[in-house]
């Protein structure tokens, strides 16, 4: 055979020779993991840089009082939500005091 019968049989290719990094297809499958790792870094500097506020010791107790101080505030409002509730019921449906 000769050198332009083998040259026949294998066609050439316009992009025969580019670097990988020239190929399109690769970026698109290597965008995913790096993207990850950039959203993993950001992630890391945002828990590094904004640590959560610490609990207090006595987190029950002080739940407790601000409970006691909530039921305190409800029963001073109870003649103030019962006129509201009264003032919105309509009229044929008001007790009848007689």
């Amino acid at each position: 055979m000769s050198a332009t019968s083998a040259s026949a049989a294998k066609p050439q290719h316009p992009e025969d020779g580019k670097p990988w990094w020239k190929f399109a297809h690769v970026w698109l499958i290597l965008a995913g993991p790096v993207i990850v790792v950039i959203a993993g870094f950001v992630t890391a500097y945002i828990a590094i840089s904004k640590p959560d506020p610490v609990i207090d010791p006595d987190y029950y107790r002080h739940g407790l009082e601000i409970n006691q101080r909530l039921t305190e505030s409800q029963k001073s409002l109870a003649p103030a939500i019962t006129g509201r509730n009264h003032a919105a019921t309509p009229a044929q449906d008001h007790p009848t005091d007689r």
